[in-house]
């Protein structure tokens, strides 16, 4: 599926429109700071330009923009040698009151400190959970297996649970 020009930007152009929000989301849980979340936003989009002539359409294009903003993730947490994870925007509310926001902050911070917590692995895994992908999806961005996708979550929930009190509780 060989891209060029009017098509090539076109089709950039609908797939950034359609999975940036949650393509910046991502770049926010591997930066610690607004500013670096911004950079590598850009560099996950300069990489999808680069990479999209090359796209066969294996997969989905969510799953191949997910594969990209995880792999610039990956490398840009190498190079700045930091933790990641801000998930604050994935778990904003959309218009709710002042109560209902500084209730969902507390939540929010506790959970935000609870996936901190998580290894690496677990950590990925519940950060595209979050953002709707399935476990086949999540599967294809990391390069596991579907069922290795779902023992990572069933462990990082188990761990969760567990950092915020919540052990005996429902899912």
């Amino acid at each position: 599926m060989a891209l060029g020009g009017d098509d090539l930007e076109s089709r950039f152009d609908e797939i950034v429109r359609l999975h940036g929000a949650a393509l910046r989301r991502l770049a926010r849980a591997y930066a610690q700071t607004e500013t670096d979340a911004d950079d590598l936003f850009q560099e996950i989009c300069f990489a999808l330009w680069r990479a999209l002539p090359g796209f066969r359409g294996e997969c989905s294009d969510r799953t191949f923009a997910f594969r990209i903003g995880h792999n610039r993730g990956l490398t840009f947490r190498h190079r700045q040698r930091v933790q990641p994870v801000e998930l604050s925007e994935t778990l904003a509310a959309r218009d709710p009151g002042p109560d209902t926001l500084a209730t969902r902050a507390i939540r929010r911070d506790r959970l935000l400190d609870a996936v901190r917590g998580l290894p690496g692995g677990h950590r990925q895994v519940v950060l595209l959970s979050l953002e709707g992908l399935s476990q086949a999806e999540i599967g294809e961005v990391l390069g596991i297996s579907e069922n290795n996708v779902a023992v990572r979550l069933n462990r990082a929930k188990k761990r969760l649970r567990t950092a915020l009190g919540t052990e005996g509780g429902d899912e």
